[in-house]
């Protein structure tokens, strides 16, 4: 089918899909961008913005010697919108990347729709577009008629889990009284609000917590969570001290009334660039509303809290990808058809944006009718992530945050107190080799299309 159409379709204006779209509009092709919003939206999604960060406001590690802090630079220095945009909405988040929620959105939307080579169709795709090259980009949450097209092409085979997100307060609800700003060891500056408890605090809250009532999910009596995002109710019934070394883990945290280490913390994370929204870190839940009030008001500090956003769950399906795509994210049954991000099997906003990347970057040498002279290999984050979804050998699959060990090991030993910290830096290393790789074919290939 290829070159049937002038344009390259795009299913989907999340971080993926609208990564995907920017590359190949950087490349010289018109796109066609089909998004539902604003005339329909997920339960989860809430604003009209295309890039929508629906949970966490954090895309987590920003150091290199990090998987996920690596494939960020991987694709900063590929030129990839969405770093752009986040890199210009950041916020503190001591060693993590922070984003305020509205304007990352804002940047992402406003890039798109001023781009002359992207044609945005605000509709619901219901069946798969068959006009043209094409990329699904519809997320976890795809439901509806489209949902069933796309199931028909896995023989009715689908995946799931369940997703949630933590709730956020305004900063002016919190009793900074018993709350005091840090970051764990001192690093960041003062970037997190912490909410410490003693003992009896903590085992108070740990009693009403697991007894707690929940809202009903369908679907969740078999409890397949995704461990990044389990709720915090399911992680305190696995033993009363389980979250004390999670997410309410007091370590690296001096409270300045004792000059000592809390018995167990919990950190709330800043959601925008005003300061005024600050998110539970961790706190992803499914308890009902009043629920998520009356309990978590327990937690010192929080007891007045006013909810910009309450807790929510809901669920996430994802294709037997290994079945199913080749390690360019193209359907080994129709090389035309792509997916990509968290459908495909990798979770998070970052893995999802590399998907979006690479399935934009394998589809425009479709439609140019040529073969990539450079391959994304193991040797590079985005390229592992690729390679995961798409083996065939994977017995068990389950959705994958981007981490160093689906990366090509190196052959020689690293040994010493610093090895484990010489061995990712030599990851790193060799990894941005290839991207500097990728820079010089890409800029090269602009030039002779």
């Amino acid at each position: 089918m290829q070159n049937k159409a002038d344009y390259v379709n795009v299913v989907g204006a999340g971080l993926a899909g609208s990564e995907a779209a920017w590359l190949l509009a950087s490349m010289g092709i018109n796109v066609h961008l089909y998004e539902m919003k604003p005339n329909k939206k997920s339960d989860a999604h809430k604003s009209d913005g295309f890039a929508e960060l629906v949970g966490s406001n954090s895309l987590r590690a920003a150091s290199i010697e990090n998987a996920i802090g690596l494939l960020k630079e991987e694709l900063r220095r590929m030129g990839s919108l969405i770093m752009e945009a986040a890199d210009a909405s950041e916020v503190p988040a001591g060693g993590a990347l922070a984003v305020d929620r509205d304007e990352f959105s804002s940047y992402v939307t406003n890039k798109i729709k001023s781009c002359p080579r992207i044609t945005i169709i605000s509709e619901e795709i219901k069946k798969i577009p068959t006009d043209a090259i094409t990329i699904i980009a519809t997320g976890p949450l795809t439901d509806g008629e489209l949902f069933d097209e796309i199931l028909k092409l896995c023989d009715g085979k689908d995946l799931h889990f369940f997703d949630a997100a933590a709730p956020i307060v305004t900063y002016d609800s919190i009793d900074m009284s018993k709350a005091f700003a840090a970051s764990r060891y001192g690093k960041g500056g003062d970037d997190y609000i912490n909410c410490p408890m003693n003992k009896e605090e903590y085992l108070r809250f740990y009693n009403e917590l697991i007894k707690a009532e929940q809202a009903e999910v369908k679907g969740f009596d078999k409890e397949i969570v995704f461990e990044g995002c389990m709720p915090i109710e399911t992680m305190a019934k696995r033993g009363e001290d389980t979250m004390r070394f999670g997410p309410l883990k007091p370590v690296g945290l001096i409270d300045p009334r004792t000059n000592e280490e809390p018995y167990a913390c919990l950190q709330l994370r800043q959601d925008n660039r005003a300061k005024s929204m600050f998110n539970l870190v961790g706190f992803q839940t499914r308890l009902k509303w009043p629920e998520q009030k009356r309990v978590f008001g327990l937690i010192p500090g929080l007891e007045n809290a006013e909810y910009y956003r309450m807790g929510v769950m809901h669920r996430n399906t994802y294709l037997r990808s290994p079945e199913l795509l080749n390690d360019d994210y193209s359907m080994r049954c129709n090389p035309d058809l792509f997916f990509a991000g968290q459908i495909t099997g990798v979770e998070g906003y970052i893995e999802s944006t590399g998907s979006g990347f690479l399935a934009g970057y394998y589809a425009a040498h479709r439609f140019f009718n040529i073969e990539p002279k450079y391959h994304f290999d193991s040797e590079t984050v985005i390229g592992a992530m690729a390679q995961y979804v798409s083996d065939s050998n994977v017995k068990k699959f389950v959705p994958m945050n981007a981490n160093l060990g689906i990366i090509k090991p190196f052959d020689i030993k690293f040994k010493g107190k610093t090895a484990k910290k010489d061995k990712c830096i030599a990851v790193a290393n060799r990894s941005l080799k290839r991207i500097e790789e990728y820079c010089e074919y890409i800029t090269s290939l602009k030039e002779n299309i």
